[in-house]
C-alpha cells in the first residue's frame, strides 16, 4: 500500500469517497514532528432515525480554491506548523465521516483556535449545499443562526 503524503503547510482535499481518518492523522502528525500539539475535529453524519442519507454538492471552480484560501487565513492568523482540511462530497450515510480538520502548532491553544475557526467558516460560509433524504423526500439543510454567530466571533 502506498504511503499517504501530506501537503505542507496546508493539505486541503475534496474527497468523493470515504477517508481513512487514522491514516490521515498519523501522516499529518508525522509530517509535523516539531509541533507541540495537534488539535483535530471529525464531523460525521449524525445518526437520526429519519435521515436515510446526506448529500453534499459543491461548485467545483470555487470550492477547493476557497478552502485553500481559508486554510491560508488560519496559517496567517496563528503560528501553525500545518493545517489539514479534508471534506467529503457526494452521498453519505449515518455514521460516515464528512469532514476532518486538524492543526499542528507549537502550542495547543493556537491549534485549538485554528480548528475552531476553520470549522466555523466551513459550517456557515463554504461552497457546499447539503440535503437530507428522509422518509418524505429530500430536504435542503441551511446553516443555523448559531452557525453565523459562531463565524462572526472571528471578525
Amino acid at each position: 500500500m502506498a504511503r499517504l503524503t501530506i501537503q505542507s503547510p496546508a493539505d486541503v482535499r475534496l474527497l468523493d469517497s470515504g477517508m481513512s481518518v487514522g491514516e490521515a492523522l498519523a501522516a499529518f502528525n508525522a509530517a509535523h514532528p516539531q509541533a507541540g500539539g495537534v488539535a483535530t475535529f471529525l464531523g460525521k453524519v449524525r445518526p437520526d432515525e429519519d435521515v436515510r442519507v446526506l448529500e453534499l454538492t459543491h461548485y467545483e471552480p470555487l470550492t477547493l480554491p476557497g478552502m485553500q484560501q481559508l486554510a491560508d487565513k488560519a496559517l496567517q492568523r496563528w503560528p501553525l506548523d500545518g493545517v489539514l482540511m479534508w471534506h467529503r462530497v457526494g452521498v453519505m450515510h449515518p455514521g460516515e465521516s464528512i469532514v476532518l480538520v486538524a492543526a499542528a502548532a507549537r502550542h495547543r491553544r493556537d491549534a485549538f483556535h485554528a480548528v475552531d475557526f476553520l470549522m466555523d467558516y466551513l459550517k456557515s460560509a463554504a461552497w457546499f449545499w447539503k440535503r437530507e433524504k428522509r422518509p418524505d423526500g429530500w430536504h435542503w439543510i441551511e446553516p443555523r443562526a448559531q452557525d453565523f454567530a459562531d463565524r462572526n466571533r472571528w471578525v
